[in-house]
């Protein structure tokens, strides 16, 4: 049975996107995977495994040419909050180490607090805090 999920995204600048992600408070595995041309982040109390690639290398990785995320996105990456502070925190920082912030902190459906902002390489990322009690049965 499948053991677990990783994303691998492609960065023009692996030394800089792990400066914007460590600002961010993500953690990096630097025993495995970490080169000029990888590296292995690692997100939330799960470690979910993200590997960022140079372009060139996740194109040898993913044998197809990256998509132009000036243009459009293949995937929303979406980070659980543990409170509408932390989806604060998490834009205010996002948007200081460089990224764009696409959506201000706001509520979202009445239950859910939210933000989107794009890295450095115009991925797409949204921060949520769902208030489960809220939610609409």
């Amino acid at each position: 049975m499948t053991k677990q999920i990783w994303l691998n995204l492609p960065v023009k600048d692996i030394k800089r996107s792990k400066e914007f992600f460590a600002e961010l408070g993500f953690r990096f595995n630097t025993k495995h995977g970490d080169s000029e041309t990888a590296a292995v982040m690692l997100v939330g109390e799960n470690n979910f495994v993200i590997m960022l690639f140079t372009e060139d290398e996740y194109k040898k990785v993913a044998k197809i040419q990256s998509s132009d995320t000036t243009k459009g996105s293949e995937l929303l990456i979406s980070i659980d909050a543990e409170s509408r502070e932390e989806v604060e925190l998490l834009t205010a920082k996002a948007e200081k180490a460089g990224g764009i912030v696409f959506g201000k902190p706001a509520e979202v459906q009445g239950w859910m607090y939210g933000s989107g902002f794009t890295d450095l390489d115009g991925h797409r990322w949204n921060i949520l805090h769902m208030d489960m009690s809220k939610m609409p049965k």
